[in-house]
């Protein structure tokens, strides 16, 4: 697990030590609550001026997504939601081809929240951005009763300019292609559900949130136009962001079990669970369908980077059997890997 992040800025004196429905009023707690929590951590040009918006200075075009949290537990092995919200922004900026450059945060806080946790969730929250090299530039909170909530939600929307080589699309896609994942799948998901059913491993498996962003960026850096498709497979894991692409472009997919990445723990967490890691999600791993002839380029580049050691080719666009995913078994079978038909993992991201 990440050491805990609230020692390092310590919280502020203030005068209460929970989340009250007063500090929702819009009055006097609602400022004490900004002024000396929100907007000292987070200060930057942007939120200084504390306007209803933001005024954005960019070049060419621009990429832009919104999300929503709601995970549980909120502080789990590796992170909490607050690095998990600006990281997910931030990586579906990048799946776009994007360079993320500036996001907004939205807080739904319940009533009795203690404050030593909003303030681990935003301190986690301003080193993530830091990390990720985007600006917190607007917000807002809201307070709901007690009941009607659980502690914290979290919105984020994310604003980008285009990489100048970067041609991101599901038409681009053809026969031939190579499936890339840049690490190994389903730890996020088996790291929360380890957390909720109090398993206990060797070492801790601990969720792989993460901004992809200067991955991707050094990808496109080398391979550009040969990188066809970006996909971060979140909830519902690699399965279903397969499934997605072969629908859209009709063409098959066909990927090989033993060339699938995956810590030895996490298999065998799924097995015991009874889960498949091909559903499970993900935060800080996605895939890409690159052209074959820049397929190893890209492989290599994914490799010499942190987050992208254990990358691996894991399959290939076909012609044969349109709009199906088919995996190959370790044993030599064939199966089709369709779409998960219920929730094997509720409240993931």
């Amino acid at each position: 697990m990440k050491p805990s992040v609230a020692f390092n800025c310590p919280l502020p004196k203030l005068d209460f030590d929970v989340i009250t429905m007063g500090h929702g009023s819009g009055g006097l707690l609602t400022q004490r609550l900004l002024q000396s929590g929100v907007f000292d951590l987070l200060k930057n040009d942007h939120l200084d001026e504390q306007h209803d918006g933001a005024l954005l200075p960019l070049n060419g075009t621009v990429a832009f997504s919104t999300d929503s949290y709601v995970i549980s537990p909120i502080f789990f092995p590796g992170g909490n939601i607050g690095e998990l919200a600006v990281n997910g922004s931030v990586n579906d900026l990048a799946m776009c081809g994007a360079i993320p450059k500036y996001l907004s945060l939205a807080f739904i806080l319940e009533e009795g929240l203690r404050m030593d946790e909003f303030w681990e969730v935003l301190v986690s929250i301003r080193q993530a951005a830091l990390k990720a090299g985007i600006t917190i530039v607007t917000g807002d909170t809201k307070v709901v009763e007690k009941g009607k909530g659980d502690k914290i939600f979290i919105n984020t929307s994310g604003v980008g300019e285009l990489h100048p080589r970067a041609k991101i699309s599901y038409r681009n896609i053809r026969p031939g292609d190579k499936v890339i994942v840049s690490g190994n799948i389903a730890t996020h998901g088996i790291a929360i559900m380890s957390q909720r059913k109090g398993l206990e491993f060797e070492t801790t498996i601990a969720s792989d949130t993460a901004p992809l962003n200067h991955l991707v960026r050094s990808v496109l850096d080398v391979a550009g136009d040969a990188i066809h498709f970006l996909r971060d497979p979140t909830r519902g894991g690699v399965a279903t962001v397969m499934n997605e692409l072969a629908g859209q472009s009709k063409l098959g997919i066909s990927l090989i079990q033993q060339h699938l990445p995956i810590d030895e723990q996490v298999e065998g967490a799924c097995e015991m669970l009874g889960l498949d890691p091909l559903y499970v999600a993900n935060e800080g791993i996605f895939l890409a369908v690159v052209d074959p002839s820049m397929a190893d380029s890209a492989l290599k580049v994914m490799r010499t980077h942190e987050l992208g050691t254990h990358a691996h080719i894991i399959g290939e666009i076909a012609s044969e059997h349109p709009g199906q995913v088919v995996l190959q078994s370790a044993i030599g079978g064939r199966r089709v890997v369709n779409y998960l038909t219920g929730d094997q993992l509720p409240r993931i991201c």
